[in-house]
């Protein structure tokens, strides 16, 4: 059985590959907007979204967050953070920054759910979107305060992720295979 929301879903996938060109005003409020319809914890709505469009400082975080990576205990992570030429956004031209309200039953769950609305709203316009957890290094040091009042994130909320939006330079298609064995039926 297939729909259109269930295409939707098995067609996503990261882009790593952004054309220059903005995305238009009107994609970028559905994309906001679905994030908004998420479902939260007791209906809190904990999350916050910061949306960056400036060249400058999307740079500016790419390099400071690469910074506190640069001796990072996981291999992977080091290496990219030690890679110039790496750009934790992938050159797109729109970033989200999804922040939860810390006071909140589940901050992290809700801006979870609201990040993959916002990949599948993206997804369903043609619009290429990549979930970015290595900005948080970044907010997670001691420039995290700094960072946090430079991008207007309100007192008492928590980043947790970005979401690199844009055009797709490149598509793909072909879904790494999923693993097994991890549906159980009780009835």
């Amino acid at each position: 059985m297939i729909n259109e929301t269930l295409q939707v879903i098995k067609n996503r996938r990261s882009t790593r590959k952004f054309k220059p060109e903005q995305i238009k005003e009107e994609e970028l409020e559905a994309i906001l907007e679905a994030g908004i319809y998420a479902p939260s914890a007791h209906n809190d709505q904990p999350w916050n979204f910061t949306v960056i469009q400036n060249k400058e400082l999307m740079e500016e975080l790419n390099v400071e967050s690469k910074e506190k990576c640069k001796d990072f205990p996981d291999e992977l992570i080091r290496k990219m953070a030690n890679n110039e030429r790496f750009n934790i956004f992938y050159g797109a031209p729109t970033v989200i920054i999804v922040s939860g309200r810390d006071n909140a039953i589940m901050p992290q769950v809700d801006c979870a759910a609201a990040t993959e609305n916002m990949l599948l709203a993206a997804e369903s316009l043609d619009i290429g979107g990549c979930w970015n957890g290595f900005v948080s290094f970044l907010f997670n040091s001691e420039k995290g305060d700094e960072y946090k009042e430079k991008l207007n994130i309100p007192r008492g909320y928590t980043p947790y992720y970005g979401v690199a939006l844009g055009y797709k330079k490149v598509r793909v298609f072909n879904a790494p295979a999923r693993k097994g064995n991890v549906v159980q039926y009780i009835k």
